[in-house]
């Protein structure tokens, strides 16, 4: 789950990062009067969940509340690489001296969380590794001990920054490690932590990138999702506690068991077919949850056959041929089905399916072939 500049900065804050004390605005008028309160400069920015506002003209300088009305009248309601803009993050203008970046990300090869430091801040940090590689400095957290005072100087030292700064320096490190632990975060950056006029550090832009799979421990965090940032298949599989990727190919999968999935879609391209999505149901799917998954596999244009693989464990093959013939009574299709159903109430499951003349299977194999022939035929 992806998180706003706005909201991730606020969590900042609650770590002991400091931040601009901006506010948000959703009309222009607010945000005149959000910045005749701040009384000085002020930097209006789009809120949207990618990149490149800059460039788009989603981030301007509004040195008064006229100015800032002007400004935000323009960035509300562009669009940004897809995305429409709904409202808009107002910070006091900075007095920015050097733009570092700072983030921390699992590097699942160490089996360690990285903390990585720029000095090329304010620009996207993949473009930084490209070209320079070398100015990409990192050190590797041990989950026992954590984030120690000498790695967070070791940055410092390694990004030219002055002594007297590293103190200030060691303080975002750390507050950034507890924040990215503390949210269960794959991901937590400041691009640019800032170096101020006066000497002091500020993060003036943050990303955080929150783990689905943990958000049952933090429901205030969960609260702060954006819609906008799912497509309507992602929104209804996840209502609908699915897990669910869409692809480029035109055989829709169903499948309970993530390894399953992932072996069906191989033997999909081994026959010469390609998916259309990862869709795993999970176990004991009920005929509302197998609906739900089928409702949203036949919203995909390109799909031009549909395999399920359900291995009966937990997941009862007569309830996944039920939800089958449920979703096709709710949105009727010409597209071509095949099945493959063992293990529990498999027989019961293949008979419902049998009276509805879909194509059945005994094999994966035989299943995988007969759904890409079917495909073709299509």
């Amino acid at each position: 789950m992806n998180l706003q500049e706005f909201q991730a900065k606020r969590i900042f804050g609650q770590y002991g990062i400091p931040v601009p004390q901006g506010e948000v605005a959703t009309t222009p008028a607010e945000a005149a009067a959000i910045a005749a309160r701040m009384g000085g400069p002020v930097v209006v920015k789009a809120q949207v969940l990618v990149g490149g506002r800059g460039k788009a003209g989603g981030i301007k300088l509004a040195h008064t509340p006229a100015e800032a009305e002007e400004v935000t009248g323009r960035i509300l309601g562009m669009s940004i690489k897809g995305l429409t803009v709904k409202k808009t993050l107002v910070d006091p203008a900075a007095d920015i001296r050097k733009e570092l970046y700072l983030g921390l990300v699992l590097d699942r090869g160490r089996r360690r969380v990285v903390m990585m430091a720029s000095s090329e801040g304010g620009v996207d940090i993949e473009e930084v590794a490209a070209r320079t590689p070398e100015k990409i400095l990192t050190v590797a957290v041990d989950p026992f001990l954590g984030l120690r005072e000498y790695q967070a100087r070791d940055l410092a030292l390694g990004l030219g920054l002055p002594k007297e700064q590293w103190g200030a320096f060691t303080r975002i490190c750390q507050g950034l490690y507890e924040c990215y632990l503390g949210c269960d975060a794959s991901l937590a950056e400041i691009n640019p932590l800032a170096v101020l006029g006066d000497g002091a550090l500020k993060a003036l832009d943050g990303k955080m990138v929150l783990d689905d799979s943990a958000l049952f421990r933090h429901p205030d965090l969960a609260a702060l999702r954006d819609e906008d940032d799912e497509t309507p298949e992602e929104r209804t599989a996840r209502l609908n506690d699915l897990s669910y990727v869409k692809l480029d190919g035109e055989i829709g999968c169903m499948v309970n068991g993530a390894g399953l999935a992932m072996a069906t879609m191989d033997i999909i391209k081994f026959y010469g077919g390609a998916p259309a999505n990862f869709l795993d149901v999970g176990g004991g799917a009920r005929a509302d949850k197998v609906a739900a998954a089928l409702r949203i596999i036949l919203s995909d244009p390109n799909v031009k056959a549909v395999l399920f693989n359900i291995f009966g464990g937990i997941t009862r093959g007569d309830e996944v041929a039920r939800g089958i013939l449920a979703a096709l009574a709710e949105v009727p299709t010409r597209v071509p089905m095949v099945v493959r159903l063992v293990g529990t109430n498999a027989a019961e499951g293949r008979a419902i399916l049998a009276q509805a003349n879909m194509i059945t299977a005994e094999t994966l194999a035989e299943a995988a072939q007969k759904a890409v022939a079917a495909a073709k035929g299509a």
